[in-house]
C-alpha cells in the first residue's frame, strides 16, 4: 500500500515517520525548502513513546507529483488544505 503524508510537520511528521519505521511504504508531499531541509536534515521524531530518526525521508514536491496512492493522510493546516486537495492529483 502507498501512502502519500501531506504536510510532514508535528502530526504528518509524526505518523509518516512511525509507519515509515514500520516498513510502511510512505512520501511527504511538501513545499520546496521544507523537502530540501528534510532532505538535509532527516526527520527526528521525539516522544515518550519512543524516538526515531530517518536520515532521508522519501519526498516530493507538488510539481513532480506523478504518482499514484493507495492513501492520503490531509495533515496540513486548514489554510493548506483547498491547495493541497486541488493542486495535486494524487487524490483521483
Amino acid at each position: 500500500m502507498r501512502i502519500l503524508v501531506v504536510g510532514a510537520g508535528a502530526v504528518g511528521g509524526y505518523f509518516g515517520g512511525r509507519l515509515l519505521v514500520a516498513g510502511c511504504d510512505v512520501t511527504f508531499l511538501e513545499r520546496p525548502c521544507r523537502a530540501t531541509a528534510l532532505a538535509t536534515g532527516g526527520l527526528v521524531i521525539r516522544s515518550p513513546h519512543g524516538d526515531a530518526t530517518i536520515a532521508q525521508p522519501p519526498t516530493v514536491v507538488g510539481e513532480h507529483l506523478y504518482e499514484t496512492y493507495d492513501v492520503v493522510l490531509l495533515c496540513c493546516h486548514a489554510q493548506e488544505l483547498y491547495p493541497a486537495i486541488h493542486g495535486s492529483d494524487a487524490t483521483r
